[in-house]
């Protein structure tokens, strides 16, 4: 609702109402402009203070969302089995209790590292390039997980080092980000938002490992 506009981030400010009218008028501006690739023009109008009723177009975008991140974490335990079986190529046998800590991995492969430069963003809140941010992104996934890998089986203080640095690198080169920061977003609710999806994530991906392993033993067996 902040990116279209209908809700805004509201500071009033010392002066009665006028103040914080004109405050009001102040952010729903910086809404216009901040906001308009993303969810198009604002409309002009008083700012509803009410609550905002769901409809259909609500209930069929949150239809969607679970239906793209079922098949993104499928796809996600496709890549884990590939990871298990890659294992038992080289003679590591992947037990199922294992399978807890292959999700963590995981987790910190494709969600806490890259969330480090790149945290999980609202609808209308300011980014960088979008293609710059791809980049960075796919390049932290690959980097970290194999420096996790390197830092799991691998052995001696030259192999140590290469992980660490693979899991640093991406870090130290820094994510893209815009020069000016700013948005109709409150960056209370963002912050609950990055808090929320990251806790989500890694109970998501501990049961992802766990199934993963569990049913690949068993189709072993």
């Amino acid at each position: 609702m902040y990116e279209s506009g209908q809700l805004v981030h509201v500071g009033v400010v010392p002066g009665g109402q006028g103040g914080a009218a004109h405050d009001q008028a102040a952010v729903a501006q910086t809404a216009t402009t901040a906001a308009p690739a993303l969810a198009g023009p604002i409309e002009s109008g008083p700012i509803e203070s009410g609550p905002i009723e769901s409809g259909p177009i609500e209930w069929r975008r949150h239809g969607l969302s679970v239906i793209s991140y079922g098949l993104l974490y499928s796809g996600y335990g496709l890549l884990l089995v590939a990871g298990v079986a890659l294992a038992e190529t080289f003679g590591i046998r992947v037990a199922v209790r294992s399978g807890l800590i292959w999700g963590l991995a995981g987790f910190v492969a494709v969600v806490l590292a890259p969330a480090t430069g790149l945290p999980p963003e609202l609808p209308g809140m300011a980014g960088g390039e979008v293609t710059l941010r791809q980049i960075w992104w796919v390049g932290t996934v690959v980097t970290t997980g194999a420096g996790l890998a390197l830092l799991s089986f691998g052995r001696g203080a030259a192999i140590f080092g290469l992980a660490v640095l693979l899991i640093a690198g991406p870090h130290v080169i820094g994510a893209p980000h815009p020069a000016v920061m700013t948005g109709p977003v409150p960056p209370e609710l963002a912050a609950l938002f990055a808090g929320r999806t990251l806790g989500v994530a890694m109970a998501v991906w501990a049961v992802l490992g766990l199934l993963t392993v569990t049913i690949w033993n068993r189709q072993r067996a």
